[in-house]
């Protein structure tokens, strides 16, 4: 038969070659009349030897048959890759593609048959359906790759016709669904499997990221696998949080919290397809997190808030963050300033160190704000408005040791402390002042304490003293600050008088003597 095909085409080219031969002599021979050349081609093509289309399908199927059943081929890539296209030139593709997909379907079937019932084992049962899968992946190259003219030809040219690698995976899908034993036995091995690592013991994670990457090739990841995952995974992180809520104190539980979300993490980069981290991390973070927000709270936020716990707490604010839960967090730091500056504030057998307390716990809420809940805004203003309800407890007492707190730190018997650091006490203090509603009674406590400081001589430095007046007429206007400003106008004329007088005094003592 490929001889004849072989005569054809050689027959062909002889009759170009004459012809090519004929034009080329009469172009060397000198100038003749001119003559019309006519060239007749024949009618028709070589004629096919009988049983053309039979034999050469029986060439291509052995070569099919050699590939699955793992055999030496026995006609070389080239033939083969002859004997298709001939299939394919002489309208026969059609034929030749249903008849590679009928033996790649009975070849399939039989595979995944053969799973039916095997190994109890599921690491041992996951192995075979890996190697099932290797398998067909490199038997549906090596028939692509002899069948490579009919995929570029007659499978693009021919609408609804799947190539021959689309073709082998549609068929390995139909088949793996009719044989559900083999598809539930899988998934249900690849879930225990990631139990087994959640447990903390050591896996094969190849033999996941090549079934899952199986799963996601055959179009049934998101159905067959991801859903059944989805569930496994929210019924173990609901257990699991149950259990370490109350085995566990608050920052144990956050750094398992935060260790688990990580692990989920790696997995959608090792094994898991990349559309599942969204809903896996989701899951995870509604057991372990969303549905215990209330305990976490309720347990250990004023433990962590007292103990001054900064990188506790900047984990806790993190992990709230994730789930949307930063007003829960917000308020519970409202209920926690408000109580504990209430216990500041109204005991009346420590007056003498409130405005103190307050600086330090105003403090250590303000380094907790900067390292912790990243200067949210929402949260500076929870402070303050905690501060202010604070400050106004008690109405004009507080006020009042406010002004007793600076009149302490401007006395001259305050040693020990220099300009520097008196500066920064007296910016803390004023940021109390600003919280206070009856600032009045303050300018009254104040204005009564710098009189005796002035006429006393007392005051530690007139230009601290002159510092924190101008801090004042910052805050509140010159209204507010007129009467301390005019008593060192005051102090400064008596000085002078007092300054010429004595001058006077020495001159007439002067003038007598002399």
């Amino acid at each position: 038969m490929e001889e004849d095909l072989v005569k054809a085409n050689n027959a062909s080219a002889d009759a170009v070659s004459g012809v090519a031969a004929n034009l080329s002599r009469k172009k060397a021979t000198p100038p003749q009349p001119t003559k019309k050349l006519v060239i007749k081609l024949a009618k028709g093509q070589a004629k096919l030897p009988p049983n053309f289309e039979e034999d050469t399908w029986a060439t291509v199927k052995s070569a099919i048959n050699a590939i699955f059943l793992k055999q030496p081929n026995p006609s070389d890539e080239e033939k083969l890759y002859q004997a298709v296209s001939n299939l394919c030139l002489y309208k026969m593709a059609g034929t030749l593609y249903q008849r590679i997909e009928q033996e790649c379907e009975a070849h399939i079937s039989s595979t995944l048959q053969s799973l039916v019932g095997q190994s109890p084992d599921l690491v041992v049962f996951l192995s075979l359906v890996e190697k099932c899968w290797q398998d067909l992946c490199a038997q549906m190259l090596m028939i692509r790759g002899i069948a490579l003219y009919l995929d570029r030809t007659y499978v693009k040219q021919t609408p609804n016709v799947l190539s021959l690698w689309d073709m082998g995976l549609q068929l390995f899908r139909k088949h793996l669904s009719l044989c559900p034993e083999v598809e539930h036995k899988t998934v249900t091995g690849l879930l225990r499997l990631i139990d087994r690592e959640r447990y903390g013991e050591a896996i094969d994670r190849t033999l996941l990221n090549h079934l899952l990457k199986m799963f996601t090739a055959l179009g049934i990841y998101a159905d067959s696998f991801e859903r059944p995952f989805l569930e496994c995974t929210s019924e173990f992180y609901a257990a699991e949080g149950a259990k370490f809520m109350q085995q566990s104190d608050v920052p144990d539980y956050l750094k398992h919290v935060e260790l688990r979300l990580h692990e989920e993490h790696e997995r959608c980069f090792i094994y898991l397809d990349a559309s599942t981290r969204k809903p896996l991390v989701a899951t995870a973070e509604k057991q372990l997190l969303e549905r215990h927000i209330a305990a976490i709270l309720d347990k250990g936020f004023s433990m962590l808030m007292d103990g001054d716990r900064v990188e506790d707490l900047q984990r806790m604010y993190t992990l709230f963050l994730r789930v949307n839960a930063l007003e829960s967090l917000r308020q519970a730091l409202s209920l926690y300033i408000r109580g504990t500056g209430q216990g500041i504030v109204m005991d009346e057998e420590k007056d003498k160190d409130m405005v103190s307390s307050l600086l330090d716990f105003k403090a250590s809420l303000d380094r907790i704000w900067e390292e912790s809940f990243a200067k949210n805004e929402a949260f500076s203003n929870t402070i303050k408005d905690a501060f202010e309800h604070l400050i106004n407890l008690r109405q004009n007492r507080p006020a009042e040791l406010i002004a007793k707190f600076v009149d302490e730190k401007l006395r001259a018997g305050n040693k020990g402390t220099s300009e520097e650091e008196l500066e920064g006490t007296l910016d803390k203090v004023l940021v109390l002042f600003r919280f206070i509603q009856g600032k009045d009674v303050f300018e009254a406590f104040y204005k009564k304490d710098l009189a005796k400081r002035l006429l006393l001589g007392k005051s530690a430095s007139i230009d601290a003293e002159k510092s924190m007046i101008s801090k004042l007429k910052t805050e509140c206007g010159s209204q507010f600050t007129n009467k301390l400003e005019g008593m060192f106008k005051d102090i400064e004329l008596s000085k002078e008088i007092n300054d010429s007088f004595k001058q006077s005094s020495q001159a007439r003592t002067k003038l007598l003597l002399a």
